[in-house]
């Protein structure tokens, strides 16, 4: 018993002094950026023991994180990252989503909804899947579904031959493309709405597609202008109470 005891000792001895390695420490922060197509903007951080790790990782934003646009807080963005440079990720996209809970809200009881699925190559050679969803107040008969999603495939491959993938993204955001898109449908039936549901980059075209966000333009004054501005500020400042009006103005203030 005593030999016993004393290599139980010896054994919680030796696993005492083992340590127990932190992963954590070894790993660093690495910053996530949009591509060139949202104006590269942080979209957030990833922690990682070894760069190339964060190469394949995908990250998922909505449209109001980049823009402040709460109208488009249904819309979800996907990124890739595609290559890290110092601790900065850059990545690609490579589709979009709309939110369960926002679909949900447009496919209530008593309306027929019509799912499609078009394949179509971009003016600068991406292969871009989009699919779309049509929302119809009443029951509509399935020839009117046959005809409604030739004319959304014929609309969509003739606008990507013609549109750069930004120019079909920036459709998508906006919701002009699925106003187009309702328009050229008009011709079989009066829908209510079509939304473009998903889309995916199924193969990456000729060069990174164009910024589709709008440039925040600085305007700046020279230092004669500022002179020139400086009497006329001056002269609009408010003269001093007199002291009938000091007690007033006090009272105001508290």
């Amino acid at each position: 018993m005593a030999g016993a005891s004393v290599a139980a000792k010896k054994a919680k001895a030796a696993g005492g002094g083992r340590k127990v390695r932190d992963k954590w420490k070894a790993k660093e922060w690495y910053k996530i950026h949009a591509p060139r197509m949202f104006n590269e903007a942080e979209i957030g951080e990833t922690p990682s023991a070894d760069p190339e790790y964060v190469i394949g990782r995908t990250v998922e934003v909505t449209v109001q994180d980049l823009t402040g646009d709460f109208s488009k807080m249904h819309i979800k963005l996907r990124f890739k990252v595609s290559s890290v440079d110092g601790h900065d990720a850059k990545t690609e996209f490579i589709g979009h989503d709309l939110t369960s809970d926002y679909v949900r809200r447009l496919t209530r009881r008593k309306k027929t909804k019509t799912d499609h699925v078009v394949d179509i190559v971009t003016k600068d050679g991406f292969s871009y899947r989009i699919k779309t969803m049509a929302i119809a107040d009443k029951r509509i008969q399935s020839s009117q579904e046959d005809a409604m999603r030739r004319v959304i495939g014929e609309t969509l491959v003739a606008m990507g031959q013609e549109q750069t993938l930004s120019q079909m993204v920036k459709a998508i955001v906006s919701g002009d493309l699925a106003k187009d898109l309702a328009r050229a449908c008009r011709i079989i039936i009066p829908i209510k709405r079509i939304e473009i549901r998903k889309s995916e980059v199924m193969a990456a075209g000729d060069s990174e597609p164009e910024s589709i966000m709008p440039e925040t333009v600085v305007e700046e004054t020279s230092e004669e202008e500022a002179v020139e501005d400086a009497p006329a500020e001056e002269a609009a400042e408010p003269e001093a109470p007199s002291e009938a009006e000091a007690p007033a103005e006090e009272k105001v203030e508290e």
